[in-house]
């Protein structure tokens, strides 16, 4: 595929090695702003406010569970995400490789025996000259791991963690959830907020006024940005496409993974629908799904040619 130089000069994936000072203190970060919103919604507003009576400690109740339950769900994904290793080229690749083009017998007792890719047998093997290693379909090498990765959408300095194949939902999943939470904590502290601004009295001590502005500021603008982000993938979701991916294929009109909205959907968050909104996959697509294991994927016959 051509990319002219200019486009290639631009290549903001050649900055992540800079990533890599971050480490921990990312999660910390995140840590701290769900702390801030805690102390702000549930310990100096409507924690209190159950016990004034009426409509107030209804309010206040219905705030209180949606606010724990979406908390739940945001820090579960998000640890999942961070938790779980994104996928990396098994040790034997080369071999299962080697055994669809006939060059050695058979393997037995491995795990990935029964996989095969969807590169067809007369495609160009793609090789990662950092690993000295075959580089599966739709594997990438991330300079901040510094490994290759299965279907590598981004490096996520937020989750510390490569985001690939076996992580992917979940990280979609922590977004959602933070979308959620962050609007939520938004528009419970907004009429503190505007009375914060206005002649009328704010009970509460300087310190506890000062950690319901900050709360309400950083809410507000994680929902943004989050908005935003989720929207974007979105559209990747969509069209069976990763980050990455989006960015090399930006002239190609066709893509050999775009298997139709629903189908597209699914190689992402399974088929069961009870698993959908939760940071898991049932048993039975991971048994019958080879994409949700990251070397195998459905495409298109007539654009097997495509190389990325």
């Amino acid at each position: 595929m051509y990319r002219s130089g200019a486009v290639m000069a631009w290549n903001v994936f050649k900055f992540c090695t800079a990533l890599r000072g971050l480490g921990s203190i990312m999660i910390l970060l995140v840590l701290g702003v769900v702390g801030v919103s805690y102390y702000a919604v549930v310990l100096s507003i409507y924690g209190p406010a159950l016990t004034s009576g009426g409509l107030d400690s209804f309010i206040a109740l219905a705030v209180l569970i949606l606010f724990h339950t979406l908390l739940v769900m945001l820090l579960w994904s998000y640890f999942s995400v961070v938790l779980t290793d994104p996928g990396g080229v098994p040790p034997n690749y080369r071999s299962i490789v080697d055994e669809e083009r006939g060059d050695v017998d058979r393997l037995t007792g491995s795990e990935f025996s029964s996989l095969t890719t969807s590169e067809p047998t007369n495609a160009r093997i793609r090789y990662c000259r950092k690993c000295n290693n075959i580089k599966p379909p739709r594997c990438h090498h991330c300079s901040v791991c510094g490994r290759c990765v299965l279907k590598m959408d981004h490096h996520c300095v937020w989750v510390v963690n490569c985001v690939g194949a076996l992580n992917y939902k979940y990280f979609l999943l922590f977004l959602f959830y933070t979308l959620l939470e962050t609007t939520l904590v938004t528009l419970s502290l907004l009429p503190y907020f505007i009375t914060f601004f206005s002649d009328g009295e704010i009970a509460g001590s300087p310190s506890t006024l000062a950690t319901t502005f900050l709360a309400f500021v950083l809410n507000l603008a994680f929902a943004l940005s989050v908005f935003g982000f989720l929207i974007m993938h979105a559209s990747l979701v969509s069209g069976n496409t990763t980050t990455i991916e989006a960015y090399e294929k930006k002239t190609s009109p066709k893509w050999r993974y775009d298997l139709g909205r629903k189908r597209n959907f699914e190689q992402v968050f399974g088929t069961v629908e009870r698993y959908w909104f939760i940071p898991a996959y049932s048993e039975e697509d991971l048994r019958r799904m080879p994409a949700l294991q990251g070397l195998e994927y459905p495409s298109k016959p007539d654009l097997d040619s495509q190389e990325f």
